[in-house]
């Protein structure tokens, strides 16, 4: 997400580092280009001007043209100034309500209303810990309910029994009553849409907030609409007591217009972004992460969270007693490609880490963004026997591993120099004293080592000062990349 405005902010920035001392001309020169920037990300026009005519204000002065590091003092403002325009701090639902909490889901139709709440209803049940309803006021477009329900099941959450012919305030009204008879704490009312906001939708909204008393009104909005996006934001909020938004496909979203402009236009908060298809693909929205991002400064945070959330303990401990030893084997390779994969893939972790954009890039451009699927498909095509030793693998079996995954012996032949490099590396590791020692070279972190290979030849990172470690991997096992990664990815 961002990546357009990302890659334009970064170049405009670049060259502000790079002198020694910068004039009032030179910064109102980039600021004219960051507004530029801004007005292609589709942002609106009003909250562009704004945003460049408070940094200007602020970057002219004589504390940042008379600062040792003025550029870098230009980029700070423009982050606080991104934060300010995003929403300044985290909202967070208010689910503090005598139980059941309502929350109406309110949109136009194809925004992903539906699945967002299914999104929504997994979230609050495995973090929150919260019982939850969900119910489908949508009688106008087929199947609706009958989409939810599916959706409930695919989440595990409960859904409110369809009743044919019941009417949406009657349907709000059946599912508060159950839920408080069967002591749920959330109610999702996933509202009907319409292919624009009309006098019908309005009155049918109103009815059932009358009727249900919401705690929070979220209005979902496809992002990849961008000025539309915040149009239907203000059309919705003049009619709507709406408490906040969430953002649908913020991953196929390179521009980020919708998400800039929202907040401003609005007044009303980003609550969550939607950056996937998968019914657990829903996050909360961050505005200093997401400014973080956008400035190539990484997200180290959100890296953490999403590597606590997908990383199998047991698996990971496994692995790194075995490390300790110094040993590393096929499977051990596997088994971290299979976990990058949970996480993203390494395209989206690399766009968290600081400074490593350009490898975030070159990952998703190399073997057509399929890399870790042609390495898990060669991997799969050995027998257990050849991935716990892997000098078995000579010419014949390259062969018959090739065809088996549908890739070419050149490549196996760099997936075994891959994990040769790796196994080496463990080794030395062991020699140094193991990861402990290691880590508390690095301030007692060590918890991000060898990601992409050492620094110069892949962005590598040695580690996070002061505890940086992912969870689940004891504090000291490295998430490795390997140094190959590169060579591999590259036909």
């Amino acid at each position: 997400m961002f990546d357009t405005l990302s890659d334009r902010l970064g170049s405009v920035f670049d060259r502000l580092r790079g002198r020694g001392a910068l004039s009032e001309a030179d910064v109102r020169a980039a600021m004219r280009e960051v507004r530029v920037a801004l007005l292609e990300a589709d942002v609106a026009l009003p909250v562009a001007r704004d945003f460049v005519d408070q940094v200007t204000e602020k970057a002219v002065g004589q504390e940042v043209l008379r600062s040792v590091t003025p550029g870098q003092m230009v980029v700070k403002i423009v982050h606080d100034a991104l934060i300010e325009t995003l929403g300044s701090d985290t909202e967070e639902l208010n689910l503090n309500v005598t139980p059941p909490a309502v929350i109406m889901m309110v949109g136009l139709q194809g925004s992903g209303k539906t699945t967002t709440t299914a999104k929504l209803a997994k979230r609050l049940t495995e973090r929150e810990r919260k019982k939850v309803l969900m119910a489908s006021l949508d009688v106008a477009r087929p199947a609706a309910q009958e989409q939810l329900a599916v959706l409930g099941r695919q989440a595990n959450v409960d859904t409110l029994p369809i009743v044919a012919g019941q009417q949406p305030v009657d349907i709000a009204k059946r599912a508060i009553q159950s839920a408080k008879l069967q002591a749920y704490d959330v109610v999702l009312l996933d509202t009907a849409g319409r292919l624009h906001v009309d006098d019908q939708l309005m009155a049918e909204m109103k009815a059932v907030a009358a009727a249900s008393s919401p705690t929070e009104t979220l209005l979902v909005v496809d992002s990849l609409t961008g000025q539309d996006a915040v149009n239907v934001a203000k059309g919705f909020s003049a009619d709507v007591d709406l408490t906040g938004v969430i953002l649908t496909r913020m991953d196929g979203d390179a521009r980020g217009g919708a998400a800039l402009s929202m907040r401003a236009v609005t007044g009303k908060p980003i609550k969550f972004a939607g950056v996937g298809e998968a019914i657990d693909k829903l996050e909360a929205f961050h505005p200093d992460r997401v400014a973080g991002r956008i400035l190539g400064m990484g997200d180290v945070v959100s890296l953490v969270e999403r590597a606590a959330e997908t990383i199998q303990v047991e698996e990971a401990e496994k692995i790194a007693a075995k490390m300790a030893k110094g040993k590393f084997d096929l499977d051990d390779l596997w088994a971290q490609l299979k976990q990058m994969q949970r996480m993203g893939g390494i395209g989206a972790l690399a766009g968290m880490m600081p400074g490593m954009k350009g490898m975030k890039q070159a990952a998703e451009k190399a073997a057509d963004g399929k890399a870790l699927v042609h390495m898990e498909a060669m991997l799969s095509s050995m027998t257990a026997k050849e991935r716990a030793r892997p000098e078995l693998v000579n010419a014949k079996r390259k062969i018959r591993i090739a065809k088996g995954s549908g890739t070419t012996v050149q490549e196996v032949n760099k997936l075994l120099k891959m994990h040769q490099e790796m196994a080496t590396m463990m080794k030395r590791l062991k020699k140094m004293g193991g990861f402990s020692k290691l880590a508390a070279m690095f301030g007692g972190g060590g918890g991000l080592g060898g990601l992409g290979g050492p620094e110069g030849e892949g962005g590598g990172m040695p580690g996070l000062p002061g505890g940086g470690a992912l969870p689940g991997l004891g504090g000291a096992t490295p998430f490795n990349l390997p140094q190959g990664f590169n060579k591999f990815s590259k036909k």
